[in-house]
């Protein structure tokens, strides 16, 4: 009974982006999702701040490059004002140097704004479940950029070397981009234990959330590239 009431309860979100056909495009994926619910729209940065002030969305959208204040400082904002929102980011291959500054300005996600459209939706839930989400090639793009401190590491295979074999299963998947509950169900688990396996696998990595684990993920190898 918990469950069902918990899902009857979509995440609210706040998409911004200047240009009006991309919000069109994202608001058609999150659709797609009766568990979503994009409860307002900005087409710039500062906007973007006051709209999550006034709604207290769970997660915010935001695209790298806006007018009045860029995706990278209305997240910081955004944390700061209103800590329980969480910011995705929605970024392309152009924008390499913004994503090595975002994975240390306070955003959960890296969404491609060319990617699967499924990419999108999971990280709309990985970050309002608490968690990080990290495009699989987002994630790939930032290890060939030399992935700042933890993905230079290298003693990312010893690290996960002391995992368990389950908790490198997991590990695999966080890696891939699936959610808690897509790993669940791939593994056969219930939710519960994937949370549990992570916050072994975050302990025992020395890491804070998703991001972090997804790039040690695939410096050590564990996901298909």
């Amino acid at each position: 009974m918990t469950t069902d009431v918990a899902d009857a309860t979509p995440v609210r979100v706040v998409l911004a982006d200047d240009e009006a056909m991309i919000r069109a495009g994202v608001r058609a994926i999150l659709a797609t999702d009766p568990r979503i619910e994009v409860v307002a729209e900005a087409g710039d940065g500062r906007a973007a701040v006051e709209l999550v002030r006034a709604h207290r969305p769970r997660v915010a959208l935001l695209d790298i490059r806006m007018p009045k204040l860029d995706g990278l400082s209305a997240a910081a904002e955004i944390r700061r004002l209103v800590p329980q929102t969480a910011a995705v980011m929605l970024t392309t291959f152009g924008e390499d140097d913004h994503i090595a500054r975002a994975l240390g300005h306070g955003a959960s996600g890296f969404v491609l704004k060319s990617g699967d459209p499924r990419e999108l939706i999971a990280g709309v839930h990985a970050v309002a479940d608490g968690g990080a989400y990290l495009s699989p090639r987002v994630a790939r793009r930032v290890i060939e950029l030399g992935g700042g401190r933890l993905a230079r590491r290298p003693v990312a295979r010893d690290r996960t070397a002391a995992l368990t074999d389950r908790e490198r299963e997991v590990l695999a998947l966080v890696g891939a981009g699936l959610s808690n509950a897509e790993i669940a169900r791939r593994l056969h688990l219930v939710e519960g234990t994937v949370k549990t396996y992570l916050t072994s696998i975050f302990t025992r990595l020395e890491v804070r959330n998703r991001v972090q684990a997804a790039i040690i993920a695939y410096e050590a190898g564990l996901v298909a590239q």
